[in-house]
């Protein structure tokens, strides 16, 4: 009977499985690292786009904010410049209002039984100081005040009795007040907003 010997052909073998399977695991491990290395180059790319849009939006955005801030500063003299505007065109209304009041005025006293002894108007207030020859040309005097439309109230504050070269006058004090404008009731309505806004930031 033959007897073959195989143990060197199985070492010989297993040497060969061992050679191939570490082949395999370096070439395995070889390109692992070349896709680590793909993978770290496409990231660093990605990390230098994302820093250069990071930049650039910082850069967008100081520039926003230089043109808010001119923004901001161009409204504000704006405001100021409204304002002043404001109140030169109030001071061209009100240059003539004390002729119109005193010609309106004029046409409203009743000759030879009365006369003004002041007159004074501010703001949205008239306040008339005279003497007439008695109360009923006082009341007739209100009642023209009341049906001419330059005042919204007309009231008789004092009324006394004045003696004069031995005749008796009656010296009288009438407060009136204006119709307020629309434009004046809007200023006012917004001025109370402002009032309130600063109460409740507070």
């Amino acid at each position: 009977m033959i007897k073959i010997n195989l143990l060197p052909f199985r070492t010989a073998r297993k040497k060969e499985n061992v050679r191939r399977q570490l082949s395999i695991l370096i070439t395995s491990l070889f390109l692992v690292f070349i896709l680590l290395i793909y993978y770290n180059i496409k990231l660093s790319g990605q990390l230098k786009e994302i820093k250069s849009k990071v930049e650039t939006s910082k850069t967008e955005n100081e520039k926003y904010e230089k043109i808010n801030n001119e923004i901001k500063e161009i409204k504000g003299k704006l405001e100021v410049l409204n304002a002043k505007m404001d109140v030169i065109k109030t001071l061209e209304t009100n240059r003539y209002e004390p002729v119109r009041l005193m010609d309106a005025m004029t046409s409203l006293v009743i000759p030879k039984r009365m006369w003004f002894v002041s007159l004074d108007g501010r703001g949205n207030s008239v306040n008339i100081s005279g003497i007439a020859v008695d109360n009923q040309t006082v009341a007739d005097f209100m009642t023209r005040l009341e049906r001419s439309e330059l005042f919204e109230t007309v009231n008789l504050k004092t009324l006394k009795q004045n003696v004069v070269n031995k005749a008796i006058f009656k010296s009288f004090d009438i407060s009136c007040s204006k119709p307020v404008k629309k434009e004046e009731k809007k200023e006012e309505k917004k001025a109370d907003k402002k009032a309130a806004k600063s109460k409740a930031k507070q």
